[in-house]
């Protein structure tokens, strides 16, 4: 039974059903926040953008987290830029994009919704430094876990601009901070 679980979860189509099932229950979540915030007196236009931007958050990043974190066929480390991203390149178009588009989409969700939601993060700057931090953190948990994946800087620098760039593609949503008041 329990090897069972493991052969389903620890797959990419297990995270991906995962994620579909998970997707009623992102909505819920959502709607409970927005009624909940609504309920303590919060304006309707923010209790819904501050409710997607969290549940967005989560659910666009943790099963690109999730996928990262499952044990690889290969280890080991490679510390020079740009290295790896020319190996995928000669690997051939198929395995290229999959690799590229997965890395960029790792931190998407971060990137795009972190700044709607805190006016601390409403800058491309911050994301990229967030979005690197993180990155970080998986490439050396990777190494750390000996989870027989390989821990890339060049992954760090994709999961990097894929932030940077949902961040940009969200920027006119971007939560401002509220003026002060005149006195």
């Amino acid at each position: 039974m329990l090897d069972e679980f493991h052969e389903w979860f620890d797959t990419f189509t297990g995270v991906v059903a995962t994620s579909v099932v998970a997707m009623p229950v992102a909505a819920l979540a959502a709607g409970a926040l927005v009624w909940w915030r609504r309920a303590a007196g919060a304006a309707p236009g923010w209790a819904w953008r501050a409710s997607l931007a969290e549940v967005g958050m989560v659910y666009g990043t943790a099963p690109p987290v999730w996928l990262t974190l499952l044990p690889g066929s290969r280890g080991g480390v490679s510390l020079v830029p740009l290295r790896d991203l020319f190996a995928i390149l000669a690997a051939g178009p198929g395995t290229a994009v999959s690799q590229i588009v997965g890395n960029l989409l790792v931190f998407a969700a971060l990137g795009f919704f972190a700044p709607m939601r805190f006016a601390g993060l409403a800058s491309a700057r911050r994301i990229l430094m967030l979005a690197g931090g993180c990155s970080v953190l998986i490439e050396t948990s990777q190494y750390v876990f000996q989870l027989d994946r390989v821990s890339s800087v060049d992954d760090v620098l994709l999961n990097t601009v894929g932030a940077g760039l949902a961040a940009l593609a969200s920027r006119r949503w971007w939560r401002v901070p509220a003026p002060m008041p005149v006195r």
